[in-house]
């Protein structure tokens, strides 16, 4: 073996195994022996310096090269997509179309590739025209590449038709077209793909099962994940040491809620990833069992194999903030401080947005003014968060300021400040927004845009404007917006319009149980009690079942659940003796009287005072005031609703703040009730 020759098998090793100090050595005894210039040797080079991650040594060496061939270009291309630099393989691809060296094969695959992994499909398109042209279409390597490049751009008729037409596949071919409904969403038709592989005698490999499970994970396919993961125990796969399977095993099982079956995926992976980690703690704390959830979190802390990502951080603490858990929160922004990853803003804009909801406007604030970093979707959590908290003139502030800082509000934005206008009343800077919005020619207005100003207007009693509007407006109106016009109907007693709204929406979305409860209210309120009946049938032959109402509230780093009647908690009967006593106190002092009407509205269907008595929010304040909350020095007890608070709920927490001179902070699913000496932050209109 020549000199030459030895150097070429010393760099092909140093890049097979990304030896970059060897392969330096190597690249030194190239220069001292003459062979600075020789073409073989300086495409080995660029190869291993592209493979080892030094992308400006291996340009180095192609721009001193005197001599390049396809090759050279090629490698070049290659590390460039290696490294996560699709556009400069792209824009190389570009430049050697001028000097007249024809692609081959690999060269065109690997810019297939580049323009899926940036999304341009147009540039795709080209390069696939280009390939027709030279012949190259029907090179297996080059037919994949095209298939997975339409699949990655969201261009699956041109993948499917692609893939249909191909004369030859091969495992790649059927794993890109698998992967690619899956990224659809398109589960029924992966699953498909994937039976008739099998039947045509193709052997699935790791990132074909990966796939299918992933597909069916999308479609709470079940069943059909069992038998894969049968199947794969039945052929001795040991999904133990699979950890790319394995995370997929947990990840199906903890979607369909078979969270026993996940653990037990879990405790057999000998190597576990992040995604398995992260599946299951966010499966156990979708399913309310947070002890559990923040025990593995615990466990994966102390994992030496692992760092906690940012995914995982903004994914908990967004199951923190949907739960109001403030003290797991606060634990977690403190974690968040000590690691790298909580750097990530992703991280910051999830603890803003736990803290708003959890109602600590005020620490939601100083982390704002603190973060150095803070793009459109930080401001526009800030906004949001302030509306909720009916503190409307604040949004407005907040969005000025970021359009004097230079971040240019989109769409989500324009609906957070709408909506903070709404909720506080603001009719002249709501029309001023959104006209503003009706003329920015970079955002286009959608019907949730509309549903805001339907808000306000009902809001304000304008209920008629409310209804033009819907009328002459550009898009199609949705069940949302009907909705809105028809709560507005029922909140100013026009039985004309909500009879009218009530009856589309009964056609539009006859399945949901909202709309029968709304129009019944309406009908009842205004006495039309024939009315109330048939609808009240209707929605019982239909075997409509509402969302039962759930409250829940924190009580010494520990969180306490209730539905309406709920009788399970140990302290039951001394929650019902203070609620009895609180009513007693707010009758004599302030007249209440329950209001029996509210049995008929939204979520609670009750009709006696007894069963007013025991609503959920009830149940969650008498559990605060049982535990001596007050006695504490607690001045603001927060109770959370997964619903809309009822009427007579809202009458007595208004009552009981007065009586009692203390705040009740009440998260329901719109907004923030903040009762103070017996007014509410909602204006009694929510």
């Amino acid at each position: 073996m020549n000199e030459r020759q030895r150097l070429a098998n010393i760099l092909r090793n140093c890049s097979k195994n990304l030896l970059l100090d060897q392969g330096l050595q190597a690249h030194g005894m190239v220069m001292r022996l003459g062979f600075g210039l020789d073409l073989m040797l300086n495409n080995d080079l660029i190869d291993m310096y592209g493979k080892c991650g030094r992308m400006g040594i291996a340009l180095e060496v192609f721009d001193r090269m005197p001599e390049r061939n396809v090759v050279s270009w090629t490698a070049l291309m290659c590390g460039y997509l290696q490294n996560g630099n699709a556009k400069g393989s792209l824009s190389l691809f570009s430049r050697m179309g001028f000097s007249g060296i024809k692609p081959n094969e690999f060269t065109f695959s690997i810019n297939l590739k580049a323009s899926g992994f940036v999304g341009i499909v147009e540039n795709g398109m080209q390069i696939h025209n280009m390939c027709t042209k030279s012949g190259f279409e029907w090179v297996t390597v080059v037919s994949n590449s095209i298939l997975d490049m339409y699949a990655k751009c969201g261009r699956f008729r041109e993948a499917a038709r692609m893939f249909d037409v191909m004369p030859v596949r091969n495992l790649i071919s059927w794993n890109a077209m698998i992967a690619g409904f899956t990224l659809e969403g398109n589960g029924e038709s992966a699953l498909l793909l994937f039976r008739k592989m099998q039947g045509l005698g193709e052997v699935p490999d790791e990132y074909t099962i990966t796939s299918t499970l992933k597909a069916c994970s999308g479609i709470g396919a079940v069943r059909q994940g069992s038998q894969i993961h049968s199947s794969l125990i039945t052929r001795g796969f040991l999904c133990s040491v699979r950890t790319t399977i394995a995370g997929a095993l947990v990840d199906l099982y903890v979607k369909c809620g078979h969270l026993t079956e996940a653990q037990r995926v879990f405790d057999q992976i000998e190597q576990k990833n992040l995604v398995s980690w992260s599946s299951l703690i966010l499966g156990y704390a979708q399913e309310c069992n947070l002890l559990q959830a923040m025990d593995l979190f615990r466990q994966l802390r102390v994992s030496i194999d692992h760092r906690v990502d940012g995914f995982v951080l903004s994914s908990l603490m967004g199951v923190f903030a949907d739960f109001a858990l403030v003290e797991q929160g606060r634990q977690m922004h403190a974690f968040t401080i000590k690691i790298p990853s909580g750097l990530d803003i992703s991280v910051t804009n999830s603890i803003l947005d736990m803290y708003l909801k959890c109602g600590l406007t005020d620490e939601a604030e100083r982390l704002f003014n603190e973060t150095p970093a803070r793009n459109v979707i930080s401001w526009t959590i800030m906004i949001t968060g302030y509306g909720k908290h009916g503190l409307g003139r604040k949004s407005v502030r907040l969005f000025q300021q970021m359009q004097s800082d230079d971040i240019e509000p989109d769409g989500v934005t324009y609906l957070a400040v709408l909506s903070a206008c709404s909720h506080s009343g603001l009719i002249e800077e709501c029309e001023d927004y959104f006209s503003r919005l009706c003329l920015d020619k970079r955002i286009k207005p959608i019907v949730e845009h509309y549903a805001c100003m339907v808000d306000l207007l009902g809001r304000a009693g304008r209920v008629k404007e409310a209804k033009n509007l819907i009328d002459n407006m550009p898009l199609k109106p949705n069940v949302g917006i009907q909705q809105t016009l028809l709560s507005a109907c029922r909140v100013h007693g026009d039985l004309e319009i909500g009879r009218e709204v009530g009856e589309t929406l009964l056609k539009l979305d006859s399945n949901n149980p909202v709309n029968y409860v709304m129009l019944s209210n309406i009908y009842a309120e205004a006495g039309y009690w024939k009315e109330c009946e048939r609808i009240r049938k209707l929605f019982k032959m239909k075997g409509l079942k509402k969302e039962a109402g759930r409250s829940w509230v924190e009580i010494n780093k520990e969180v306490y659940f209730f539905y309406n009647g709920d009788e399970t908690h140990l302290l039951t009967e001394k929650i019902h003796q203070v609620l009895k006593e609180m009513e007693k106190r707010i009758k004599s002092q302030l007249g209440y009287v329950h209001g029996v009407r509210f049995a008929l509205h939204d979520v609670e269907e009750e009709s006696k005072e007894e069963s007013l008595r025991f609503h959920s929010e009830k149940l969650a304040i008498g559990l605060a005031l049982v535990c001596g909350e007050m006695e504490k020095g607690n001045k603001t007890i927060r109770i959370f609703k997964n619903l809309r608070v009822c009427g007579d709920c809202h009458a007595f927490i208004k009552g009981l703040s007065k009586v009692l001179k203390v705040v009740f902070l009440v998260r329901d699913a719109n907004r923030f009730h903040k009762f103070e000496d017996g007014v509410c932050s909602c204006g009694d209109y929510w």
